[in-house]
């Protein structure tokens, strides 16, 4: 099992399994043309917000994203960031992967396998599993590039990260501190609260779990 049950852990406490059988993987696998820019994503934003029956000013409201911005994000206007994407998300309640339309980031060739997301100025991102309700669960695949860091805001309440190091040396901000990290080497901690990854000299390839505690009424959505 590559997480564990700890008994007494009360998720606040740094979880580092033990080293276990590495698997390189190779960072440059995805070519180009399996890689995709922020703008060639679509959305659901638009459809989320006619669900919840909610205006462009009370989603702004909810989210902290300006109401310009927002519309511009709906009409495929404008190229989310990251960060812009998880404001969303948070506001909404929603997990990562099931505001993003998956069917644009599938692979025609292989339909189970998603294509790269690559932010300019930030991080390349993989879906491995989108949202399962049932498991009330996402993976994605995060490549840094050498010495890149990444810092990210709270997520919505309840979620929880692990992250399992596939290639090269990496840094986890948690609870204000970095944790180091190497390849066959994994973390879990509470991420509704500021957190951050930094690699090393060589760059770095992890996976990156998403578990929400808080989804009930949004399992329908996805």
């Amino acid at each position: 099992m590559l997480f564990p049950f700890c008994p007494g852990c009360d998720m606040r406490d740094m979880c580092v399994i033990a080293h276990v059988p590495h698997v390189r993987y190779n960072a440059q696998e995805d070519s180009k043309d399996d890689q995709m820019a922020p703008n060639d994503i679509t959305l659901k934003l638009r459809d989320v917000r006619a669900a919840s029956g909610l205006s462009l000013s009370k989603v702004a409201e909810m989210t902290g994203v300006s109401k310009a911005m927002l519309g511009q994000i709906e009409r495929g206007e404008s190229s989310p960031t990251i960060a812009t994407l998880w404001k969303i998300a948070k506001g909404f309640q929603l997990p990562l992967s099931a505001l993003i339309g998956t069917a644009a980031l599938r692979d025609t060739a292989a339909p189970d396998v998603f294509r790269t997301v690559t932010f300019p100025g930030s991080i390349e991102v993989k879906i491995v599993f989108p949202f399962d309700p049932a498991l009330r669960a996402e993976t994605f695949h995060v490549d840094l590039a050498p010495n890149q860091s990444h810092e990210s805001a709270a997520h919505a309440t309840g979620v929880t990260e692990e992250v399992f190091v596939l290639n090269g040396a990496l840094e986890i901000l948690r609870d204000g501190e970095w944790v180091a990290l190497e390849a066959g080497q994994g973390l879990r901690f509470v991420a509704d609260l500021p957190h951050g990854y930094r690699a090393g000299d060589q760059g770095a390839a992890f996976l990156n779990m998403h578990h929400y505690a808080q989804l009930d009424a949004l399992a329908a959505i996805g």
